[in-house]
Order: structure tokens, then sequence, then C-alpha cells
């Protein structure tokens, strides 16, 4: 594994800044893959780890960029539920780890660096120093893996009977005798609503 500065600067090159959310998503995946043992995500270790990120924000691009977990390779997994947090799972061994950063991590640095009025510039230099047991929590965790959510998995790919559409790994519903995508199954849930023809752009 790299040292902190190194993974640092790739974290800012990647995300395009460097904030306090980065310098944590860095640290957190550098503990997550100790306490795995992955030592080479990149490397020789490259296909062991899934990890599961509950926030959409500068953490997630560093934590990907350390793990070498990204959605094109099915290894990153998001889960929307506003967290400073992630799992870390070893696919070899079964064992997973979720870590998460500690609310009173804002006040300590505040106590740390109280002669630095700027509260990013004082967690910035705060998070890459204090202790991991300052920082995280961590708890092991059983995280149950369908084969379905692993890189490397087909299935069927078929054609929604409703859109048209085709439908990879698995995620149609079959639905008197139709086979559609979530989306037509269940239009309410989409994430998008369809606009009539004469409101297009």
């Amino acid at each position: 594994m790299k040292p902190l500065d190194d993974l640092l600067k790739l974290a800012e090159e990647a995300h395009g800044h460097m904030c306090p959310g980065e310098i944590l998503g860095v640290r957190m995946a550098l503990l997550g893959c100790s306490r795995l043992g992955i030592e080479e995500p990149h490397g020789r270790d490259r296909d062991r780890l899934v990890t599961f990120v509950e926030i959409d924000r500068c953490s997630a691009d560093a934590i990907g960029m350390v793990t070498g977990c990204r959605l094109g390779n099915r290894a990153l997994k998001f889960r929307d539920l506003g967290r400073m947090a992630a799992t870390f799972v070893d696919k070899s061994s079964g064992r997973a780890i979720r870590i998460a950063a500690r609310e009173s991590s804002r006040a300590r640095a505040r106590e740390m660096y109280p002669e630095i009025e700027n509260k990013n510039q004082q967690q910035m230099r705060a998070y890459r120093e204090m202790p991991d047991a300052e920082l995280f929590t961590e708890e092991w965790v059983e995280v149950p893996l369908d084969v379905r959510d692993l890189s490397g998995y087909m299935g069927e790919r078929v054609a929604c009977d409703a859109c048209g559409e085709g439908i990879n790994y698995d995620r149609f519903v079959r639905r008197e005798g139709k086979t559609l995508c979530v989306a037509c199954a269940a239009p309410e849930e989409r994430y998008y609503r369809p606009l009539p023809v004469s409101s297009a752009r």
C-alpha cells in the first residue's frame, strides 16, 4: 500500500480538489484494507474486495481510488444512507468490517487546532494526524453477497416487453406472462418521469 501522502495526492487528482471528506475516505479505506489483510488492492489482492459506501460525497471517490473498487467493476456498491461510513468485504474469507467517521472528530479537530479559523483547513490538518480510534468506529459485520452482484456474473440478457430496452444481471420482473424492466413494472418507483413528446425539447 502506498504512503498516506501519496494516496492523498492521487485522491486529489482523481476528485479535483482536497477536502476533509477526501482525507476521511483515504484513511477509512486504508484502515479497512489493513483490518482485512489486503495489502495490494490494485495488485495481487485486486479481486478480493467489495466495498459498500453509505454516502455519495467526496469520501466515496477517495475510497474507490484507494481500494480499486468501482461501479464499473461491480466492486463498489452505493447504499444511500447519508452516513460517512463504508463496509469493506473480503470475498475470499467472507470477513467484513464497517468503519464510520466519529461525529466527535469535528470537535476534536477544533481542540487540536483552535488557531485555524477555516473549518475545512482545521479538519484537513487534524484528520491527517488523528489516531484511527479518535477518527473512526469499527464494527465487524456480516454482509451476504449475492453472486448476481459480483464481477464476472453475466446472467440472462432479455428485452423488456413494454419499453424494449435490454435488461442485464437478472434485473427483470416476470408478470402475467411478460418480462418487464423494473421501471415498467413499478413506474411509481422510477427515479425519472417521462415527459410527453410534445413537451420534449
